[in-house]
This record gives C-alpha cells, structure tokens and sequence, in this order.
C-alpha cells in the first residue's frame, strides 16, 4: 500500500500540487468487484482545499488515471454502519450517498479518522460522523500544534510562542547592562542565576517580616465570619416572616382571579343572551301577519313578505356552538318551524286559489276573432308579481309546496293556454280556408262554420292525417295547377280579376294571416317566459325534489329529459333549462297546432310554403338572437324542420309533375305547363324571399328545378310528333331565357347563358332544316360544280364540262322564276306557322332568319357564277331586293 501511495502521489498528486494525506482501497456496494482508490488530499497553496480523489487503475492496467473529486466541504454525512463491529462498508454522503466497501476494516477506520481530522482543522461547517467508534474520533485539536494528520506524515514542529513588545524590551534593557552578554552567554546565565538567588532571599525575608501582619488579617476575619453568622441568622427570621406574608399574597392573587375568571364568564353569559334575544326574536306584529295577514291587499301583502323575511332570518342565523342544547333555543326553533309550516300553508293555498281564479275568469276567444289576436295576461301576471318575494321565500324554506304551487301553475296554464290557443288557430283555419278558391267561387252563398270546423278538425289527427299521403298532396297541387286556366273565366266574371291574380291575392292574404299568427304567439310566449322567471325566481341554479319518476315525466309533457331516475333527484343545469321545462309543459299545444296549421296551408297551396319557410325563419332567427336555447326558439326550430320539409315537397312534387307531364299527339306542343309553371314559381319566390335569411334553400331549388325543366324540355322535344324539335327546344328555351332574364336570378347565371345557347342553337338548326333547298335543282346543279372543282378542276374551266357548261346553267336558272320563288316562300311561312306557337311569338324571329339564310344561299350561288362562268353575263331571274320584297309582302299578308 506504501508503494501505491508513494506511486500516485508521485504521478497524480504532485503535478497538481497536492499532498495524498491517506488512501483507502474500496470497491462499490452491491456490484461486481472493480476496486478503485478514495484518496484524502490537501492543495499545497493557500488557502488550502481538501478533497476526497477517486483513482481507479487504467483499462490497460499501467498506470492510475483520476476520475471523481469531491471538495470535502460537499461531505454531509459519513457513515460506517457499525460503531462496535467490524465492518468494511461505509456511507458517504454528497450531493447523493456513495456506498463503498474497503479492502479492510483497518483501512477504512484510518481514512475514516483522516476525514475525521481534516474536518476539525479545515472546515467550519461540521461534518456528522454516525456509526463510528469514539476511539476513531479525537476529543479536540489544539490550535497551536502543527499535528501530524497521516499518521505521521507531517514533519513535527517544536512549540513556539512569540515575545510581547514589553518583554523585548526587558531583554534588551538587561542585555545592555551587561557587555559580555552576547559574547560571554555562560557568564551571563551565572549573573542572572545569583541575582534570582538574591531576589529570592529578599522574598522569604519579606514574609517574615510580615507575619504580624498577617496575624492581625486573621484575626479581622475569624470577626468578620462571626459578623456574618449574625447577619444570616436575621436573614433568617426575616425569610419566616416574608413566608407568612407571601402565603397571604397567593390567597389574595387566587381570590383576585376566581373573581376576575367570574366576572369574565358573566360578561360572555350576558353576551351569548343578548346574542339570542336579538337573533332570535320575532317580533309579535310579525308573528300576527304571519299567522293573520291579508294575502289580498298590497298592504298586507307587503307586511307577510317582511315578517316571512324576518322568520327566515331567525331561522338561518348561525348558531354558535352549543347553543342548539339550550331548551329555550329549542323551543324558539320549534316555534318557528310551526310559523313557517302554518304560514307556507296558507301561502300556498291562497295562490293555489289565485290560480284557479286566473283559469276560471279568464277572457275566451270571441271577442278577439275578428282581429285574430290572443288574450293578453299582462292583468293577471301583474297581481301575481305582488307575491314574487313570497315564492322565493317559500322556495328557500319549503321547497316541496314551492314546487307544488308550481306543478298546480303548469296544470292551470297549460289548460288555460290551449283552450286559448285552439280557438285562435281556429279562426285562423277558418280565416285561411275562406281564402281559397272554392271560398271565392261561391262567395254568394254563406258557408256555415261547422262546415269549416269539419275541415279542419281532420287536421287535428296524427302526424299522418296533419300532412296526408304525399300522393294527395301530388294531386292537390297538379289539379290546382291544372285548373287555373279552366276557372278563370267564372273567376273573371264574379270579380274581373285575372286567375294569376286570384292566386296572388290568396296567397298575400295566406301570408298575412300566417304573420299575424306567428307575430302573436312570440309575445305571450315571451311575456310568459318573463313573468316565470320573475315570479319563480329561477335566477340560481335548483334541484327538484319532492316528485316521483312519474310525476317528472308528467311534468316535462313527455318531451323533455327526466329530472329523475330511479326517485333520486338530480339537478337542473341551469335556470334557462327549469324555465324552458315551465314553457313546454304550459304551451304542449303549440307546435303540434302549428304543424296543424302548416299542413292546413300546405293543402291549400302548396305554394304556400314559400311564405312560410321565409317567416318561420325570420321568426327563429330573431328568437335565436334573444336566446338560443329558449322554448320559443326551440319550438319554432321544430317548427322550422316541418316547413322546410314541405318546401322540399313542393319542389320534388314540381319536379314529379315535370317527369310525367304527357303531350297530345295531334296539338302542337308550344309553351310547356311546367315551364310556364317555373316562370311562376321564380316570380314569386323572388318576391317572397327578397332580403330573406334562407336565401341558400331557394337557391338550391332554383338549381334543382332548373335542371329538372332543361331535362324535361328535352325529352318533350324528342317525344313530340306533331311539333318538330327544334321548335319545342326554341320556344321553350327561349321562354327561359326570357324569364331568367327579367328575374335577375344571381345563381342561375349560368342556366340563363346555357339557354341562351340552346334557343341559338335550335334556332339555327330550325331555319336550316326548315328552310331546306328552296332552288333544289339549282342547288344540286352547283354542288356538282363545287364537287368538281374539290376533284382538282379549276373554277374556270368547270364551265367546259358537258353537264355543267353554260347552257345547263341557263336551263336549270330559267326553271326559277321570282314567280315560283314567291310560292315556295309563301308555303315556307304556313308551315312555320303552323309550328310555332301564337304564346312566344317568335313567328317574326324565325322567318328574318329563314330570309337571311335565304339570301346567304342566293349569294353563294351568284359567287359560284362569277367565279366559274366568268364574262357569261348569266345571272338569276331574282334579286336580293326581290327576295326582300317577297318576305315582306308575305308576311304583310298573313
């Protein structure tokens, strides 16, 4: 182990200028054996730092390599696990707890008590030394040694303290009495050493000679001792006498603070009762209203409400801790608890009949019919609203007859409310109906009510019977759309009006009374949602208890989420969804009246649903805006989803009456029904939903029905026999193109070009069909020229060919004179005629067209003349301006 020393401190240790002060051979705890070398070190300048090295040997085996370096003011703790024992395992602890375990026992207890040594020399902070023996560990360090720290490493240095000021200049005064001091030192200690002899001697006769002296010292004190034991033994006596007198004091402080503990407990009694009297007081006028007062008068309203208010607070006042063992606090709760019952009580009934007057004495319909309106309740929430600060005591304090008065409100409304609005929707069914065709056909006669009644009461059924087989509705629409034209003379007689204004004048009347109906249910469905709120004061969050499974489902009418599973109560998310609850349960009878009402419109005019999707929308969006999750806005959501569904009806039950739409066979086809019927609906869907938020919706049947009428003009085109084509594609494009035009439709910009394009095109292709070869033979003469010459003949030289020389040319010109031209132009505009139809009026159109394609072939031909007969001097026994002439006449005539 020398030799190692020696070896690292020579080639690790030194180059760092330090000195290896002890070394221990260890390995680590627990794992496999790779011994390594803790080393205890010190820096050799100043100031020192110690360290603790660990040197492991390298992975060659030639020589030591440093690896981790401690500075030993890190060293928290060492421990060496067993004080009495021998054991080589120790602890030290740094920033973490490294375990070792040492090759000996001896060489951990000596670099243990190194550590040891170091600490008490070098550091102020204290390391702890736990589990170590106390033999390791040496009691102190003298400040002045210059110990020996290794074991003996350290070379030993003599003791040495140096002179005082004073003491040097001693010396130096003696020195300078003797003159051979420095060169004679012997001399000089044997002169020192006699004249210590002499002052000796001098000492001991100073003593003797003192002895009388201290004789009398002594004698002084054998008096004093004497003196003192006089004084301690009054100290005595009066130590008795202040004993009694302290004994005395401690009865007087004891009796001091029983009375002084009393006197605190009577001022925390008189505390405590004045703390319950003026808590738990009622005041007798309050008892008296409470028990005696007029729920009827404003006055007596008011003096309830403060004295419920005031029982409420001596009620909830906190209690400190034991009082609610005292009897009289007992009794006072009791007694209160009877106030609240008995007055709870009466509250309840009292509003239970309020509500029964309400119901019983409310306003019916009739006098409200003619100008379709709904009763208002403004009256009778106002004399409920006196009572709001009793519902909400009532609610803080009985929540069972709180949610009783409740129940019983919802019964009495709800009844109320559909007696109400039945009756409205009623007269708004009769007023709907009266507006129908029939209605004005025999406006002559009275229609009796019952009759009316009748017809709507078949409304009232399922949701089956509210909107009827899709096939009746298919053929309600296609026989009111069938019957237009046919009623409109008996329609023109009674009121001079044309069929398509009849038509808007139902439907303008439809939407006003549809307005009138909608504009009416959103304020009191709005005022009743209000004076809920404010009358049951559903501002906080609340849990309904008190009700069975049963009851809850009765309550929400079937539709809304239970309140209860399994008769444990659960909480209500919110205000807005108790009072949402109210709503449902007391208006059950609007939306299916609603849908009712819808169907009854959709019957009458399947039309009808335009007006109704733009106004319902309106309607939810704006109350959406005030709330979105509230019972008007959900409910007319509902309502919403039902009126969209029957726009979407209307539209497949066009494009299914455009699919099966059948065309005579001997009649010419002219302006299609359903194409007059698109101009129609877009005329009045455009006047309906101008400025509307479900614009989207229209604009997506616009697509719908637009692609639906090219299809179907189309297949008309090609299953018509008596009309060409070409004609039924013209007119009716045309017509489209005509409509698209004048509506401004934004997204059918693209169906207005694309019919633009088809009228053009079918056009064209008419004319030329049509049309034909006017001068067939002449036609076939220079299209034998036009084919000689693509053989590679030159123009002017076809005249030398046999068949086409200028004698043929003469021959087939002289077969055309402007007589015979004249007739088979005529014949040419009676056949146009007899196509087209008298509705477009395009008649004009088409024979500028057939002119100017006419004219277009004169010109070819006269080219051909000029360019393969050139100097011939031939020419047509017509003119352009002849041409011209011939058209108009012909049109002129007829």
């Amino acid at each position: 182990m020398t030799a190692i020393k020696h070896a690292l401190q020579r080639d690790i240790f030194t180059p760092n200028d330090e000195r290896l002060l002890s070394i221990v051979n260890v390995c680590k705890a627990g794992k496999k054996k790779r011994n390594c070398f803790l080393c205890a070190t010190v820096t050799t300048e100043r100031p020192v730092q110690v360290n603790v090295v660990k040197v492991k040997k390298s992975d060659k085996g030639d020589f030591y390599k440093r690896q981790t370096a401690w500075a030993l003011r890190d060293l928290a703790v060492v421990d060496a696990k067993d004080a009495v024992k021998e054991n080589p395992e120790f602890d030290l602890h740094f920033d973490k707890v490294y375990k070792w375990v040492a090759s000996s026992t001896a060489e951990k207890n000596t670099f243990i008590s190194c550590i040891w040594k170091l600490n008490q020399r070098y550091l102020r902070k204290k390391i702890d030394f736990i589990n170590v023996s106390s033999q390791l560990l040496e009691e102190s360090v003298p400040t002045g040694e210059n110990q020996s720290v290794a074991g003996g490493d350290e070379e030993a240095v003599d003791e040495y303290q140096e002179l005082n000021a004073r003491e040097e200049q001693d010396i130096e005064i003696m020195m300078e009495g003797c003159e051979y001091a420095i060169s004679n030192a012997e001399a000089f200690a044997e002169k020192l050493s006699r004249e210590l002899q002499v002052l000796d001697g001098a000492n001991i006769q100073s003593i003797m000679a003192s002895e009388k002296q201290v004789n009398i010292l002594m004698k002084l004190l054998d008096e004093a001792l004497k003196e003192v034991d006089q004084i301690e033994l009054k100290l005595s006596s009066y130590e008795e006498m202040l004993q009694s007198v302290k004994e005395q004091m401690d009865q007087i402080s004891e009796s001091n603070h029983l009375i002084h503990l009393s006197n605190t407990n009577n001022v925390k009694l008189l505390s405590e009762i004045e703390f319950l009297v003026n808590h738990m007081d009622l005041a007798k006028g309050h008892i008296k209203a409470l028990q005696e007062g007029d729920l009827t008068s404003s006055r007596g309203i008011e003096a309830c409400t403060n004295a419920a208010d005031a029982l409420l607070q001596c009620m909830n006042v906190a209690l400190r801790p034991g009082h609610d063992m005292l009897h009289a606090v007992k009794q006072q709760q009791q007694r209160f608890s009877d106030l609240r019952e008995q007055f709870a009580r009466r509250l309840a009934s009292h509003l239970n009949s309020v509500f029964q007057q309400g119901h019983d004495q409310s306003s019916t319909l009739a006098q409200h019919s003619a100008e379709l309106t709904l009763p208002n309740h403004h009256p009778f929430h106002r004399d409920l609203l006196r009572y709001a600060k009793l519902m909400e005591w009532l609610k803080n304090t009985d929540y069972g007859k709180y949610e009783g008065l409740t129940k019983n409100y919802m019964d009495y409304l709800s009844r109320l409310y559909e007696r109400e609005i039945k009756d409205f929707f009623e007269v708004a069914k009769i007023k709907m109906t009266g507006t129908t065709r029939e209605g004005k056909k025999f406006a002559t006669l009275p229609r009796k009510e019952s009759a009316v009644k009748q017809e709507t009461e078949s409304l009232h059924g399922s949701s089956g019977k509210l909107t009827g087989s899709t096939s009746s509705l298919n053929k309600l629409s296609v026989q009111s759309s069938g019957n237009r034209r046919s009623q409109s003379s008996s329609l023109l007689d009674m009121g001079n009006m044309s069929a398509s204004d009849l038509d808007v004048a139902d439907r303008t009347k439809f939407d006003k009374i549809f307005e009138q109906v909608l504009s009416e249910l959103e304020p009191l469905c709005l005022a009743e949602q209000d004076f809920i709120s404010k009358f049951f004061k559903l501002q906080q969050h609340q849990s309904i208890s008190g009700t069975t499974t049963n009851e809850a489902e009765e309550m929400d009418g079937g539709t809304l989420s239970r309140s209860y599973s399994s008769g444990v109560p659960q909480t209500i998310s919110s205000e807005k969804d108790m009072i949402r609850q109210m709503m449902t349960k007391i208006f059950r009878c609007i939306e299916p009246e609603l849908n009712n009402l819808i169907a009854l419109g959709d019957k009458i005019d399947s039309f009808n649903s335009l007006y109704m999707l733009v106004k319902m929308s309106h309607h939810v969006w704006t109350a959406q805006n005030v709330d979105p999750a509230s019972f008007l806005s959900t409910t007319l959501g509902n309502v919403l989803v039902t009126v969209k569904r029957n726009f979407d009806k209307c539209i497949s039950n066009q494009m299914k009456q455009m699919d099966e739409v059948k065309i005579s066979k001997k009649s010419k086809v002219g302006i299609l029904p359903f194409v007059a019927e698109f101009e129609e609906f877009a005329a009045l869907a455009e006047s309906i939903f101008k400025n509307a938020e479900r614009r989207g919706d229209l604009d997506k049947a616009y697509i719908k029905l637009i692609r639906a009428v090219f299809v179907s003009v189309e297949k008309v085109a090609n299953e018509s026999q008596k009309t060409p084509r070409d004609v039924v594609m013209m007119e009716n494009f045309h017509h489209i193109f005509a409509t698209l035009s004048r509506l401004k439709i934004s997204c059918l910009e693209a169906e207005k070009k694309e019919a633009k394009q088809k009228y053009t095109d079918h056009l064209q292709s008419y004319v030329i069909y049509s049309l034909g070869q006017p001068l067939e033979k002449l036609n076939h003469f220079f299209e034998g020229v036009e084919a000689r010459v693509a053989q590679g003949i030159r123009e002017e030289e076809v005249s030398y060919q046999l068949a086409f020389n200028k004698q043929e040319l003469r021959k087939v010109i002289k077969e055309y004179p402007g007589k015979e031209v004249k007739k088979g132009l005529d014949n040419l505009y009676k056949k146009v005629d007899k196509h087209l139809c008298e509705e477009e009026n395009l008649l004009q159109v088409v024979w500028h067209s057939m002119q100017d394609e006419f004219i277009r072939q004169y010109k070819h031909f006269e080219g051909l003349i000029a360019r393969c007969y050139p100097g011939s001097g031939i020419t047509m026994e017509f003119t352009i301006q002849d041409i011209l002439d011939y058209c108009s006449s012909i049109a002129q005539s007829h």
